[in-house]
């Protein structure tokens, strides 16, 4: 290479050294301040997760210290002054609110608080759902044996994780009604759910042998009612 070529060379060189310096200075703040906003934007995420995780904590507790007041309208008093900002939250401090209401016999403020939890659209379908349980059970003396039926029997679902808790009040009302089977059958179902909890196990199993029903009666009678129900649905 000749001495004319590597001057060239040099001169180039150097005319991209000026260029790209030019370039860092007009516009390198960009680039500073992209990782400036990355960099704290990681940084407010965190210190956001970590008030949202102390706040829940602190929530958390103060329900926890209010469940261990003796009385209960004490209990319920406590629970009222938390205050809790997400919508599930409040959802969960209502239900807890109308638990203690029912013991301490204030039974109309429990049953406003879970109409409105039970009427919010806007909650998780097991909040409403769950409210709408419990309100049930509050106002059952109150109500027909027909309407409590439909509202039981509304909390039947795939889509409901109370179905065999609303199953088992359907059983004590098919037992109330004097319907044996039809009770048998719906506690057999439960006995055999994979889901039902070892306390809703036992009652029904306890129920059934109070009904005199055996597991293979109830399986029995349970089967043909499925099978004539698919009939029926196939001769539709």
């Amino acid at each position: 290479m000749s001495d004319t070529d590597s001057f060239i060379d040099e001169v180039t060189e150097e005319v991209r050294r000026d260029r790209l310096f030019a370039l860092m200075k007009k516009y390198g703040w960009i680039a500073v301040l992209a990782v400036v906003l990355i960099v704290g934007g990681a940084g407010f995420v965190e210190w956001r997760k970590a008030q949202d995780r102390a706040t829940a904590e602190a929530t958390g507790d103060a329900m926890i210290a209010a469940l261990k007041i003796d009385a209960p309208e004490d209990r319920a008093a406590a629970l009222q002054d938390i205050t809790v900002e997400r919508s599930g939250g409040q959802a969960v401090l209502a239900l807890l609110e109308a638990g203690e209401q029912i013991e301490a016999g204030e039974f109309d403020a429990a049953a406003a608080a879970l109409q409105k939890v039970a009427g919010d659209s806007g909650l998780p379908l097991i909040y409403r759902q769950l409210a709408e349980f419990k309100l049930l059970s509050l106002k059952s003396s109150e109500m027909s044996e027909d309407d409590l039926r439909a509202g039981y029997q509304g909390l039947v679902g795939p889509s409901s994780q109370l179905t065999l808790l609303a199953e088992e009040q359907l059983a004590l009302l098919d037992i109330k009604a004097g319907d044996t089977k039809a009770a048998g059958e719906r506690l057999t179902r439960i006995a055999a759910d994979p889901n039902a909890t070892s306390g809703l196990r036992r009652r029904a199993t306890e129920l059934m042998v109070a009904l005199g029903v055996t597991p293979e009666q109830g399986a029995d009678s349970a089967a043909a009612e499925d099978t004539a129900t698919t009939d029926e649905n196939g001769n539709d």
